[in-house]
């Protein structure tokens, strides 16, 4: 169960503590102590006889005092002990089975309004816009920071931890004396000792004009001093004036958590409250989404300095006496959830418009770590009810570090349990006709379930009553968006965003030194194909994917000649038709005559040079491994007459060439049979470049097609066995995908090449780069 026990302090009001009382403080409190002189009796008795003559008596007095003092204890024990006599009593039936919970009985059509009591200080007060927070200790620096934001009025919140006489010039100070006198129903169920006690701060904002309330806490400090800088404060001038947000994609329904620190430039930091096993999804998403503004009731800010993190976190990453400085991407564009996917939401920067004031509440039978958590689940899922949606910001306060032990026994239900709490939430409905009924229709199956207990099932009723009582209105339902069929995402829905990678800190250790594992990945791939050419031969629009390429493979390659069916001066693309692009290959050869070997290779096909490094450089490489790029095909029996031909050609330069050329050739394919290769990738190296021109002059002008003059130049060149075929041999070659199959599905990292690809534009390119970066993570800074 998300459930800790807590407990009162001793000096904590209304707190009854029995341990104290069960022993006797003087002498005076043992049996017997006030006899000083043995007292006469009429006749002599021992206790024995005297106990078995008055048995009868004695059960009943003795069961006369136990329930006058149970009566007693309960009563002076405060809510909590009334909620431990509730559960006493439905937890079990007549028939010792258990019963279900008590359901609330709410008249909610005839809840009195509840006046500003006269004698209250600040009565006649009035703002809009309010901070809340709650507080421990005496005032401080970021606190007084604070009172000077522009336009907000901060209350403070006191607990039975905060000193006496707490002031704070410019803000508003609710003690546990004021809380009291405040009427709210809430607050008899508030603990406190504990921040959960903001729900009177909230309600007292609410009752005082709130329009927008931002929870924080006492350390928050807002740069510039303006949240409207930061956040969307007011959502009712327009859509007109709050263009479309990014919004995660709702393309994978079983996708129901997201960690948004990823997509602000810390992958590998995650929020309190994310389940521990969603932790390794470090990769930025493929695309997002859009959704209208105006709808994001909960703003949901990023911290700097010390954001938002758990105690496995706080505890494994750095020295113990080092301080968190971590940064997010300040110009990263806010993100907003769909439905069927959460987050954890504060707190202690987040942000409430008042159609989602009702989600404030702060329950009261968990841990102290995890009442927001639990509340930001239970409040997002609610927010789909009424059409609204969560929307995470860049960073919108500081907070500083001051190395302080992280109560993780204070955590460790969130760790065990906030998996099955959002699954749950994703499966559960109600059909009651109202939001209020629907909030408490949720908090009585959240308690049935064991996420919280009966306690806050009653404190839900009492909050929604004071809301109603206060003069809140309830916002409309719009429920009916919940179940219905997701949109389709077209290729004009998918927008675009590569998150950046900020610096983080590992032990100690800045997890910069990743960026130079990663350059050091790039020298080492430098050094061993910087002196290699690549010729690259596109089909798709120069002029759009031509310098895209240059900058893929420039990186790693001596240099990248492009050729392509038409000319391109300005971007220096040569023309040369590919059905007869080995005629133009020594042209180039000749051109870099100190270059170790050249590698030819089409835009349809995607070259991971990663996994090329163990390649032997001497040898010639091509795909004769690949049954579907390699193929052996007849000549005298062959019914397609342009095989006949090609054949026929083969032959010719066969029998005029070299006796090296002819013997290599024979001993390998005989004289009735040719190869049919896609010929989309090999390599060429330094010693047999002026073999290959010998045979392209060897071939004249013969129509002699690239897919099979390629081939018949490795095999008169040299013998297969000697080829380096295990370079390419891991090459994914499909000839035909399937409909619901894409490049994306198809390919893969780990091999030395991916066919077939479509690369028609920059879209297209950047597509292709994302993939490639699960090899070469450095490319990410291209796009």
């Amino acid at each position: 169960m998300l459930v800790q026990g807590r407990v009162f302090p001793d000096d904590a009001p209304g707190n009854n503590n029995n341990n104290k009382s069960a022993a006797p403080t003087s002498p005076r409190g043992a049996p017997g102590a006030n006899r000083r002189h043995p007292r006469p009796f009429a006749k002599s008795l021992d206790f024995g006889s005297w106990a078995s003559e008055h048995s009868s008596k004695l059960l009943l007095l003795l069961f006369a005092v136990a329930s006058v003092a149970a009566v007693f204890l309960l009563r002076g024990a405060g809510p909590d002990a009334a909620a431990l006599l509730c559960l006493d009593r439905s937890s079990h039936s007549n028939n010792g089975a258990p019963a279900r919970l008590p359901y609330p009985d709410v008249p909610w059509s005839k809840i009195p309004p509840l006046a500003v009591a006269s004698a209250v200080p600040f009565a006649s007060f009035r703002a809009e816009r309010w901070i809340v927070v709650s507080v421990s200790s005496a005032p401080t620096a970021a606190l007084a920071a604070l009172t000077r934001v522009k336009g907000w009025q901060l209350l403070v919140v006191g607990n039975s931890h905060t000193p006496s006489g707490w002031e704070l010039k410019g803000a508003i100070f609710l003690s546990l004396e004021l809380q009291a006198q405040l009427g709210y129903r809430s607050v008899d169920f508030l603990p406190y000792a504990s921040h959960v006690r903001k729900t009177a701060g909230y309600l007292f904002a609410i009752q005082h004009g709130a329009k927008v309330v931002f929870d924080a806490d006492d350390r928050a400090e807002v740069p510039g001093n303006d949240l409207g800088k930061h956040f969307d404060v007011d959502l009712g001038s327009g859509v007109a004036n709050h263009p479309v947000l990014l919004q995660y994609s709702h393309a994978d329904p079983n996708r129901t958590v997201v960690n948004p620190y990823v997509h602000f430039g810390q992958r590998s930091v995650w929020p309190r409250g994310l389940p521990l096993d969603k932790v390794g999804e470090v990769a930025h998403e493929v695309f997002y989404t859009e959704v209208f503004s105006g709808r994001q009731f909960i703003q949901q800010g990023l911290s700097d300095g010390l954001p938002d993190v758990d105690a496995v976190f706080y505890f494994t990453r750095k020295p113990p006496t080092a301080p968190f400085d971590l940064r997010f991407d300040g110009e990263a564009p806010k993100v907003a959830l769909p439905q069927g996917m959460m987050a954890p939401v504060n707190s202690f920067n987040t942000l409430f418009h008042t159609q989602a004031f009702w989600g404030l509440m702060l329950p009261v039978s968990v841990s102290s770590m995890a009442a927001d958590v639990i509340r930001g689940y239970w409040a997002q899922r609610i927010l789909w009810e009424i059409g609204g949606y969560v929307a995470f910001y860049p960073p919108t306060i500081y907070r500083k570090d001051h190395v302080q032990a992280y109560p993780f026994a204070e955590e460790k239900d969130l760790h065990v349990n906030v998996g099955r709490l959002i699954k749950f939430l994703n499966e559960w409905r109600s059909n009651k006709r109202t939001l209020f009924e629907r909030i408490l229709d949720l908090s009585y199956a959240m308690a049935e379930e064991g996420f919280w207990m009966e306690q806050d099932v009653r404190l839900t009723a009492a909050w929604l009553q004071d809301l109603l009582a206060v003069g809140y209105r309830q916002p409309r339902l719009m429920s009916l968006e919940i179940d219905r069929q997701r949109a389709t995402i077209g290729e004009g829905d998918m927008k675009e965003f590569v998150p950046k990678k900020l610096p983080s800190v590992h032990l100690g250790v800045d997890e910069i030194g990743t960026v130079n594992y990663e350059i050091g990945n790039l020298i080492k791939w430098r050094k061993n194909f910087g002196n290699v050419v690549l010729i690259m031969h596109v089909s798709g629009p120069v002029d759009r994917t031509a310098l895209e390429w240059r900058l893929l493979y420039g990186r790693i390659f001596k240099t990248v000649i492009i050729l392509a069916e038409q000319s391109n001066v300005e971007l220096a693309v040569d023309r040369c038709a590919l059905s007869h692009a080995y005629k133009y290959l020594p042209k180039v050869f000749g051109r870099y005559s100190g270059a170790d070997g050249f590698l030819f290779l089409q835009d349809h096909m995607i070259l991971n040079y990663w996994n090329l490094l163990q390649a032997d450089k001497e040898k010639l490489w091509i795909t004769n491994k690949i049954a579907h790029s390699w193929v052996t095909v007849p000549v005298e029996s062959n019914k397609e007459e342009w095989f006949v031909k090609q054949g026929a050609m083969v032959k010719q330069v066969v029998g005029s060439s070299p006796v090296h050329f002819q013997t290599n050739y024979k001993e390998s394919m005989g004289e009735d049979k040719i190869v049919f290769c896609g010929s989309e990738l090999f390599y060429v190296p330094r010693r047999f470049v002026e073999d290959f021109g010998d045979l392209v002059g060897l071939v004249g002008d013969l129509d002699l097609h690239h897919k099979i003059a390629i081939p018949m130049f490795f095999l008169a060149m040299d013998l297969p066995q000697n080829f380096d075929s295990e370079a390419l041999a891991g090459t994914v070659f499909r000839t035909n995908l399937a409909a619901n199959e894409t490049f994306s599905s198809i390919y893969t990292a780990q091999s030395p090449a991916v066919f077939p690809v479509k690369v028609q534009n920059e879209i297209d390119f950047i597509k292709v780069i994302r993939l490639m970066s699960k090899g070469d993570p450095l490319l990410m800074e291209l796009v």
